[in-house]
């Protein structure tokens, strides 16, 4: 299993990447800056696009589209961000601006 960086650390590096890479970032909600998970909300030229932070069976870092496979309205992911921040208060929210649907970040999609 991978080693895992403490949440408030890995959101200001996607932060930057996203300044970097000229595109607007900002943080949403701070969640636990130790253990948190992390949601990523990607505007995109189609939609809104919600991305939480899983680990693969390796128990590898991966991503997984949380509100389907296409982009959705901003009610629709506002609703998907809620339900998931009352289950786990802890959660960073990140959102990113987007427009071809990637993360400013490397990341594995499953």
């Amino acid at each position: 299993m991978e080693p895992r960086v403490k949440a408030g650390l890995w959101a200001g590096m996607a932060l930057r990447l996203a300044d970097q890479a000229g595109r607007s970032g900002m943080v949403l909600r701070k969640g636990d800056p130790d253990s948190g998970g992390i949601l990523c909300v990607l505007r995109t030229r189609e939609g809104v696009v919600v991305l939480s932070q899983v680990r693969d069976a390796q128990g590898r870092e991966a991503w997984m589209r949380g509100t389907g496979a296409a982009p959705v309205e901003e009610p629709d992911a506002d609703a998907y961000v809620a339900r998931q921040v009352k289950r786990d208060p802890d959660l960073w929210v990140l959102e990113f601006d987007a427009p071809d649907g990637q993360p400013p970040f490397e990341a594995r999609i499953l």
